[in-house]
Formats: C-alpha cells, sequence, structure tokens
C-alpha cells in the first residue's frame, strides 16, 4: 500500500515486493468476479460463435471481442427457469444472478446474488467487499404485471430483501474506493502518496518501475476525467436545490450523469479494473443498461430508447445497442490483460461474465440467454470455447449451474446454488 494523507492507495502486483514481504508474493494470487449487464436481449441474427481457440469465427454482435477470443467463452442457451412464464420485464430480471422465486407486490423479495455470494467469502480480505456500478438511475414503482421496478432496476441483491444500492456516479465510486472524503476531493491522490511513491522506486526493479509509473499515470488519468464529471454533479445538485427538487428526479445530464453514456460506461469500466488490480475489492457489478432501459444512442444513429428499440430487436439499430455494451465488456478485459500479474495478467485471474436478462425482445423471450464469459480464474477455467447447452435438456442447461461451478472456483463451499445441484457440465 502507499499510504499518505487519508489514502490508502493499493499498488499492483511487482515483482520486486517478494524480497521484502513476508511470505512470497506470487504463491497465489487472487481471483476476481464480475458482472456485465445488458437489458432487453439482443439481435438473435448476429448472435453467435462457431469453433474454438483460434478457428472461433464470432458474429457480428460479437466482434468486439475478436482480439480477446482465446480468453473468452461464447456460451449458448443456459436458462434461469425461475423468470420463465412469470411476466415480462421485472420477473425476467429480478432472479438473474439468484435464481430465486421472486414475489409480487409491495414487499420485494428475491435472493441473495452469486456475486454477493462471492463477495461474503471473499471479501473478509479487501477493503470493499464488493462494487455496485450501474450507468442508469433505478426506477420506483410497479409494472404493470404487479412485480416491483425495483427487480428491473437491480441485479444485484445482499439478502432477499434487499438489492445493493447501484452508484451510478463515477466520482462517488472513484472516492468511496480511494476513501476520498471532504475537503481531501481537492487534492489528488498522487500528491498525497507522492513521498511514499518516490521512495519505493529506490527499491524496486526498473521493469517494476516501469509497472508502477503506467500504474501511477492510469490512476491519474482516471482521477482528470472524474473531476470533470465530479464538476457536473455538483451542477447538477445546486440547480437541484434551487428548483427545490431532488437531484435524483432529474433527467440525463441535468442529474448531473455524463450525457455521452460512452464515456460513462468507459470510466466506470476503469475504476472496476483499478479495483481488481490494487485488491481493492475482488467483486464488482456493472448495470450498463436497465431492464426497460431509458438510455438513447444519438451516437449510434439509433432515434429510439433503449427499451423501445428492443421491441424491434432484430433491426440493424439495436445490433448497434447490443454491440456497444458488449464491447464494455472488450475495454474492461482488455484493460485487465494489460496488466501483469506474475507469470499472466489480472484478466487470467479474473473471471467476467457479460448476460442479458432476454434472448429476443420483440417477444420477450428469455427460454435462452445470451452469454459470454472472460478470463480463465486462475486457471481453473478453460477458456477460447463455443459452448452450446441449448439442446442438453432443461435441467442441464441452468444458469444457475454457471453460477455454482464459478463460485466453487472462487472458493465458495456450496453443493447447491439457485435450482442448481451440480455444477455445469463441460466448463
Amino acid at each position: 500500500m502507499l499510504r499518505g494523507t487519508g489514502v490508502a492507495m493499493g499498488l499492483p502486483w511487482l515483482e520486486s515486493m517478494s524480497a521484502f514481504a513476508d511470505t512470497p508474493a506470487a504463491s497465489a494470487f487472487p481471483k476476481r468476479f464480475g458482472v456485465l449487464f445488458m437489458g432487453t436481449g439482443i439481435n438473435e441474427d448476429h448472435w453467435s460463435s462457431e469453433g474454438d481457440g483460434a478457428a472461433m469465427k464470432l458474429s457480428k454482435s460479437l466482434m468486439p471481442l475478436e482480439p480477446l477470443k482465446h480468453k473468452i467463452n461464447v456460451i449458448n442457451g443456459l436458462f434461469n427457469k425461475a423468470a420463465t412464464g412469470q411476466g415480462i420485464h421485472p420477473a425476467q430480471t429480478g432472479s438473474l444472478l439468484s435464481g430465486a422465486a421472486i414475489q409480487k407486490g409491495a414487499i420485494i423479495k428475491a435472493g441473495i446474488t452469486v456475486d454477493q455470494m462471492i463477495a461474503n467469502k471473499v471479501g473478509e480480505d479487501t477493503p470493499q467487499s464488493s462494487i455496485v456500478l450501474a450507468c442508469e438511475q433505478p426506477m420506483t414503482g410497479y409494472h404493470e404485471t404487479n412485480f416491483s421496478m425495483a427487480y428491473s432496476s437491480h441485479i444485484s441483491w445482499q439478502t432477499p430483501d434487499s438489492p445493493v444500492p447501484n452508484e451510478v456516479y463515477p466520482s462517488l465510486a472513484f472516492d468511496n474506493l480511494f476513501e476520498n472524503r471532504g475537503s481531501l476531493r481537492n487534492m489528488s491522490i498522487l500528491d498525497r502518496v507522492k513521498d511514499r511513491a518516490e521512495s519505493l522506486t529506490k527499491k524496486i526493479s526498473s521493469s517494476d518501475k516501469s509497472k508502477l509509473d503506467e500504474y501511477l499515470s492510469s490512476v491519474r488519468e482516471v482521477e482528470k476525467r472524474v473531476e470533470g464529471m465530479r464538476k457536473s454533479k455538483d451542477q447538477a445538485e445546486d440547480a437541484a436545490k434551487g428548483k427545490n427538487k431532488s437531484v435524483f428526479t432529474m433527467d440525463r445530464p441535468a442529474n448531473g450523469l455524463p450525457e455521452d453514456l460512452r464515456e460513462h460506461a468507459k470510466l466506470m469500466c476503469d475504476i472496476i479494473a483499478i479495483a481488481f488490480q490494487t485488491d481493492k475489492t475482488r467483486v464488482a457489478s456493472l448495470l450498463l443498461a436497465r431492464d426497460l432501459s431509458a438510455l438513447y444512442y444519438p451516437f449510434l444513429e439509433v432515434k429510439d430508447g433503449h427499451h423501445a428499440a428492443s421491441h424491434n430487436n432484430n433491426s440493424d439499430g439495436y445490433e448497434r445497442i447490443a454491440r456497444f455494451h458488449l464491447s464494455s465488456l472488450a475495454y474492461l478485459a482488455t484493460k485487465l490483460d494489460s496488466m501483469p500479474e506474475g507469470n499472466g495478467t489480472v484478466l487470467d485471474n479474473s473471471c467476467l461474465i457479460w448476460l442479458s436478462n432476454m434472448w429476443i425482445g420483440r417477444k420477450h423471450d428469455n427460454a435462452r440467454l445470451p452469454v459470454v464469459t472472460a478470463g480463465g480464474l486462475g486457471g481453473t477455467l478453460k477458456t477460447g470455447r463455443s459452448l452450446d447447452y441449448f439442446n442438453d435438456g432443461d435441467g442441464n442447461r441452468k444458469m444457475c449451474s454457471l453460477y455454482l461451478s464459478i463460485m466453487q472456483r472462487m472458493g465458495v463451499k456450496a453443493d447447491r446454488f439457485g435450482d442448481a445441484d451440480a455444477p455445469l457440465a463441460r466448463l
């Protein structure tokens, strides 16, 4: 750790550190788990994968992952039985990461999600058990199916009756990660640890100096972007007070959220990457576009909002939306893969899952779900594969079997999760 005024800044893995550590630094690297979610499905005409390894052929929507195809798995045919036949939207989302039966009416009830199950196990070893981020504010009220909109707005649940609050503001997520409080928000993190960093550079190898310089530069680059967004948020709060309104009830960008969704999603991915690299947390989730999303994509030349566009999900416009959100997985995975860790990278010791709550938005069809994983989870997860479970029978294509497999690889002792009592075959 680089310690300074009111901050403890975690260091990335450095070979030189093993020389003065109590135990060999490279004896074991932490495993990390992350989830990225986009609501209302994909364009099924452009979502497919064939072959394995270098011969893997990715469809149009999956093309952002082409440079990483040896470190991903495209998984077809999995489904969440508890979310089928219960109605559209909230019922298809509320149990996506838990497999629990959700409840209608005023009292919400779902299940502890896979990310929080893992966080309960590995979170004791990190400053934060998990980080839960979103690019869109949650909804309130009820859907026409009498399910709470909370189910559509949250994918991470810490208890059956309590979702984990989403952090939508990059500045608050960054401040929480680096313990920025009060007047310290106006002081650069790097300035606060400058003396310790300079002292450390005298003790490490030249290659580690390069790693440290790259790391500090990347933190500063993110910090600068956060500073701009913090100003926008503060201005939005001042404007809301002047109108005697809550900033959370205002539309983007009046609410202080970035108008450009591309910058918002990229910065949230950068925050996750830094958190994983410095072991601030080993569990993260990012809601890119919630179910019933109200996001707009002028930069994709799509006139309709996300939800409306999903009702024509096999259009070229909606395909661009799906590809854009999948590019966040590609961006985060590439970022993690650029971070050396022992003989591999941070991505090699992680598992990222990208998924949606539907397959075909215009039909609200969730009989199968689009799923991609990235990362080898410390050598426990073989990658570079196209896996198809659709014709294996419902008992052998459970999403919860995938979650159980990952939980067990992360050290969670569980024989059952949701509706699964066995890990996913062939994984």
